[in-house]
């Protein structure tokens, strides 16, 4: 069914961009309605206006905070053109019927986010304009809704190019959206006014993008967010689902890192990753670890790319490359590649709860941001670490914690040698490991050990020291702990429990 428009209600905050919606409903001798500064707003383009005031006889009271809401107002966009008693008492009680509707909320996250006191923020939660979206989103059957200033340009188009005449499944497609910038506005005030143990992640709203696909080409995708706040795309194609998941694993384990680090991932693991004194010494290490896998990987570094390292870069192919800032001339050379993603890292603060998907629910947890360092780790063997080691146990330990369990890491001298993933004992995850860094010529005297959870049996311990480990990282907990630590004293070996786990299934 094809909608005119007729009647327009319009009440914004922000009128960025609106000036051309209002000459196209003036061309289409659209009657409009408005209230306070957006009245204003309108009249400044020499278009008139009626107040919302004169409508309801009721003028806006209580320092604004009541100026809609009023049955004039709502009937008018609740009113079913087809029911016969509804349009009787439109007509009874005078009231227009509301054919678009164009609301911008109060801006309550960016009053929150500039430290504006408490007070401040509540005079921004949005009680008329969340109630004039939530109405026409519901009789979308009549009403064109406009919950965003996002929203204007395609608003503009149908004004422009169809004389303001829309669709059904146009404006079931708004109706979609309003419900979802609703959703979004309650769930910021609820984290607001809430405890942190009640912050709710919020899946709608503004940060919607349908992606190519999902997992595999036969599966839907969809992003949830604003990628806009973590980074800047500089150059290539579409990201992907699993560009965005290995982005994620990427982003969270460089994070771990102060010194200068160079990451290779993927399927959301690191397959090379080094910490040495400049960017290009980085990634020429943790290059060497699986030069293999590193092919239509991930890469990250939390320091500049300078030309140097990406003349080296380029060499080989890879999907996604990630940095907090790029040389000119180096951004010249990676994006010689068309479809190379390059992406600019931001300081963030990311969420600090994760929820996934499970049977008929969602499952939500905090999110693991225990950093494990020196002071944390409990030498139970009669040897004592080297520095070196000691070091090299701190490295691994963070490499460890973001890989899929079971997992066994690898390391000496500030690299990863190898790492078992995703097996199904802690014994598979280790001779994976060892056979790893064999393929790769990686010598393993005096090298590193980390696990993400414990030891149940010394086997694990005696492999590895029969591959030449010299020292061992491990949470503890299991109540045959001192059989793995007898091993290691037997065998000269060190070992350190931090008493944290990091799981990651």
């Amino acid at each position: 069914m094809e909608l005119h428009i007729k009647n327009a209600l319009i009440s914004v905050y922000h009128k960025d961009n609106l000036d051309d919606i209002i000459k196209e409903l003036d061309r289409l001798n659209v009657t409009i309605y408005s209230t306070g500064g957006t009245k204003e707003f309108i009249e400044g383009l020499n278009v008139s206006a009626t107040a919302i005031e004169d409508l309801t006889s009721y003028p806006s009271i209580l320092g604004g905070r009541v100026k809609t809401l009023h049955p004039k107002v709502f009937g008018g966009i609740l009113a079913r053109n087809e029911n016969q008693e509804d349009q009787k008492q439109v007509a009874e009680y005078e009231i227009p019927l509301f054919d678009l509707v164009i609301v911008d909320l109060y801006p309550f996250e960016d009053t929150v986010d500039s430290g504006a006191d408490h007070d401040e923020v509540i005079e921004k939660i949005d009680i008329g304009g969340i109630s004039l979206i939530r109405a026409a989103a519901k009789n979308f059957k009549y009403t064109v809704v406009i919950s965003s200033k996002v929203q204007y340009g395609g608003l503009l188009n149908l004004l422009k190019e169809n004389d303001g005449i829309s669709s059904m499944d146009f404006r079931k497609g708004l109706a979609s959206k309003a419900f979802g910038v609703s959703s979004r506005y309650d769930t910021l005030i609820h984290n607001y006014l809430g405890t942190e143990d009640e912050e709710i992640i919020h899946l709608n709203g503004y940060g919607s993008n349908t992606l190519r696909y999902g997992e595999n080409p036969h599966q839907k995708g969809k992003f949830h967010g604003d990628l806009n706040l973590i980074f800047d795309k500089l150059h290539g194609k579409e990201l992907s689902y699993n560009n965005l998941l290995d982005i994620d694993a990427a982003i969270n384990l460089i994070s771990e890192f102060e010194e200068t680090t160079f990451a290779v991932l993927k399927h959301n693991n690191a397959c090379g990753i080094a910490s040495r004194s400049t960017v290009l010494d980085s990634w020429k290490v943790a290059l060497s670890g699986d030069p293999i896998s590193a092919f239509g990987g991930v890469l990250i570094c939390n320091r500049t790319i300078d030309f140097e390292t990406s003349q080296e870069i380029a060499k080989i192919f890879f999907e996604v490359i990630i940095a907090p800032d790029f040389e000119n001339d180096a951004l010249d050379i990676l994006k010689q590649k068309k479809n190379r993603i390059i992406l600019k890292h931001k300081p963030d603060t990311l969420p600090q709860k994760q929820v996934r998907t499970i049977l008929n629910g969602i499952l939500e947890q905090d999110k693991d941001l225990k950093v494990d360092t020196i002071i944390d780790m409990k030498v139970v063997t009669e040897k004592q670490p080297t520095e070196a080691e000691m070091a090299d146990l701190e490295f691994a330990n963070k490499i460890v914690k973001h890989t899929k369990s079971n997992a066994i890491v690898l390391a000496k001298d500030q690299m990863l040698c190898a790492s078992g993933t995703g097996q199904t004992s802690r014994v598979d995850a280790l001779k994976q490991a060892i056979e790893k860094a064999k393929n790769f010529e990686k010598e393993l005297s005096g090298a590193v050990m980390a696990s993400d959870a414990f030891f149940p049996f010394p086997d694990c311990v005696e492999i590895a020291h029969d591959a030449g480990v010299t020292a061992v990282i491990q949470p503890g907990g299991s109540i045959k702990d001192q059989d793995s630590i007898n091993v290691c004293n037997e065998n000269n070996m060190s070992m350190v429990l931090t008493g944290t786990r990091h799981f990651r299934h």
